[in-house]
């Protein structure tokens, strides 16, 4: 399966602040989307992830996005 991969610093601030809000650790919200904690550090840094691990943090928070906008 050819997967984009793409975070770009939007993604990573609106990720960051949702898990400020839900008042996740970064431990806490990577237990509930079924990743590792190292996943979360990388998209909270702005880096490339799958939208597929993307989708999976997006869900455990509540949060949609359009495959267009990535």
């Amino acid at each position: 399966m050819n997967e984009k991969s793409h975070t770009p610093a939007s993604f990573a601030d609106t990720i960051r602040e949702a898990r400020h809000q839900h008042g996740w650790s970064q431990e806490t919200l990577a237990e509930q989307a079924g990743v590792s904690r190292p996943t979360i550090a990388r998209v909270e840094a702005g880096n490339d992830i799958s939208t597929a691990t993307l989708a999976k943090i997006a869900e455990a928070l509540g949060l949609t996005f359009k495959m267009e906008s990535i």
